[in-house]
């Protein structure tokens, strides 16, 4: 005889959009976290007992919970405490320097002012801020001014001096000091970064904490119920796995994580977490191991992305390549035959032909045709380099949250035809190569919105056109929000979908995605619902 199971909540009177293939039903039954079943009202109200918690979705529009698949988790914690620099905030050099000035003034003298956000672009003088500026504003508090894509930061003289960087001090390998008649101006990028970053005080493991735990219910206010944290060890090295395991067991960890070590020469946590047993694929769906992060160059908005031909306006200038070939081929086939899956940053062609050879070369000395190697961000590949992708098993990760934001920039720093080719979302969803999507929080808020209107629409947050070929249907966006994003972190059997078996992580909109205007979608959208294995964690209905 059957034995009859009672569900542990019931959603119906609702559209359920459940996965690309599994399309949309009126209501869903979970049962011990997972999916039970979906499909009609009545079918599923049948699976109700005296136990059975009912939610009445009152016609809106629910999803798989949203995977976003590349950010970085603590520091979009952390940071959500620094001066908000971002265009919507300060969207002129005296509103930025105000706002630093209001911080400097309530911060105990010597203190730390961090700000991140601007984009030299958007900005009314249509440069970078400088080290003077900063010094009119805060010459008893050193400064450290990053900009949103995180490649570039601008240092007043009391952080300078702090760091002990002079105008004789060497450039480190990947990095760029700025200097203008012979003097600092503070512009630091890529690995020159570091140089005052070690000058500032060490976080702890709760400052750590802390910031897992902001940041994760902060995305889960977006219907945001599944992450990636790229380059884990950034901040604090080895001690960011401790926090990490820290906050699950504290029952501090809001999101499920899949987390990147990084692997950069001299801040790798690789051999750390090797002798610790920790590879690719250890742990539970909560907080995973994922890949190893290498960067090879910067951001294109900041003109260190490394690329095959020149920036508009600066002939000898391809940006930054980090690391030699060989170099970079070491790591790769290191890392490959140790069992790590590889999610290395490459943005410009040049980073993306180097990464791409390495992944070619290590996969061909020691064959995993399931390995899944990534490419973070890949924003500007050739078709050749997508042709060897799909040949290698290869996937790319983007940030479609970069051509809302950063689509202008892109237009300015590369010219129009090249900056149309951003991130060919569309070229990749027809080669199958299923491209996953975030918003490399901080770089770009984790707000999903801005995300899904420029996959569907291909505008820039100012409604300029990036290639209308590259465009995605409704179906395809929220597909790469959540099945390709759990295909990249090999979790589509448990994430991604809402199918029996499945979590039951869902999120809840006061819009239906499928068929609201684009502008709505954009700026008229919220997440009212998000459950995390069939547990409500937020609720905004009012």
């Amino acid at each position: 005889m059957a034995v009859r199971v009672e569900a542990d909540l019931i959603l119906h009177n609702g559209r359920i959009w459940c996965g690309r293939q599994e399309g949309v039903s009126e209501a869903l039954a979970i049962w011990q976290g997972k999916v039970l079943a979906t499909g009609r009202d009545a079918d599923m109200l049948e699976l109700k007992g005296l136990r059975t918690e009912v939610i009445d979705l009152e016609g809106r529009f629910a999803s798989p919970g949203l995977i976003d698949n590349h950010l970085h988790l603590i520091s979009t914690g952390m940071m959500m405490g620094w001066v908000d620099a971002t265009p919507a905030a300060a969207p002129t050099l005296a509103a930025l320097m105000k706002r630093i000035s209001d911080r400097a003034a309530t911060t105990p003298k010597g203190g730390w002012v961090r700000a991140r956000g601007y984009d030299q672009v958007k900005l009314d003088t249509g440069r970078h801020p400088t080290r003077e500026d900063l010094d009119r504003v805060a010459p008893d508090h050193p400064v450290l001014l990053t900009r949103a894509c995180g490649h570039v930061s601008i240092a007043n003289s009391r952080a300078l001096e702090l760091a002990g960087i002079t105008e004789a001090t060497p450039v480190p390998d990947g990095g760029l000091i700025g200097v203008t008649a012979g003097r600092l101006n503070g512009f630091l990028a890529e690995n020159a970064q570091n140089l005052v970053k070690a000058a500032m005080p060490e976080a702890t493991v709760e400052d750590l904490v802390e910031g897992i735990e902001r940041a994760g219910r902060h995305l889960l206010s977006f219907g945001i119920t599944s992450c990636m944290d790229a380059a884990v060890g950034h901040i604090a090295g080895f001690a960011e796995i401790r926090a990490y395991q820290v906050a699950k067991l504290a029952g501090r960890l809001p999101v499920r994580v899949w987390l990147t070590l990084l692997g950069d020469p001299g801040a790798s946590i690789v051999e750390d977490c090797w002798r610790a047993g920790l590879v690719s694929g250890v742990g539970d769906d909560m907080l995973r191991i994922g890949g190893v992060k290498v960067f090879l160059d910067g951001s294109a908005g900041g003109r260190t992305a490394w690329m095959s031909k020149p920036y508009e306006g600066e002939p000898d200038n391809l940006g930054v390549q980090m690391l030699p070939d060989a170099e970079v081929e070491a790591i790769v086939k290191a890392c490959h035959d140790r069992g790590y899956q590889m999610v290395c940053h490459a943005i410009g062609d040049g980073a993306i032909e180097q990464l791409v050879t390495a992944y070619e070369k290590a996969l061909a000395a020691n064959p995993d045709p399931d390995r899944r190697h990534r490419v973070e961000h890949c924003g500007y590949a050739t078709p050749q380099q997508n042709a060897r992708m799909k040949a290698a098993g290869i996937l790319p990760a983007p940030q479609m949250a970069f051509i809302h934001d950063f689509g202008d920039s892109y237009i300015s720093v590369l010219g129009e035809e090249r900056a149309m080719q951003s991130y060919p979302i569309g070229t990749w969803t027809r080669m199958g190569l299923k491209p996953s999507t975030g918003s490399d929080s901080p770089v770009c808020s984790p707000d999903p919105f801005p995300n899904l209107h420029a996959m569907i629409t291909r505008r820039t947050g100012k409604g300029t056109p990036m290639g209308d070929a590259e465009t995605l249907s409704r179906e395809e966006a929220l597909q790469a929000y959540t099945e390709n994003g759990a295909f990249s972190q090999k979790a589509e059997m448990v994430k991604g979908r809402l199918a029996p078996g499945q979590w039951a992580d869902i999120a809840v909109f006061d819009n239906d995605l499928l068929t609201a205007p684009p502008e709505t979608v954009l700026s008229g959208t919220r997440c009212l619902l998000t459950l995390l294995a069939g547990r409500v964690v937020h609720d905004a209905r009012g």
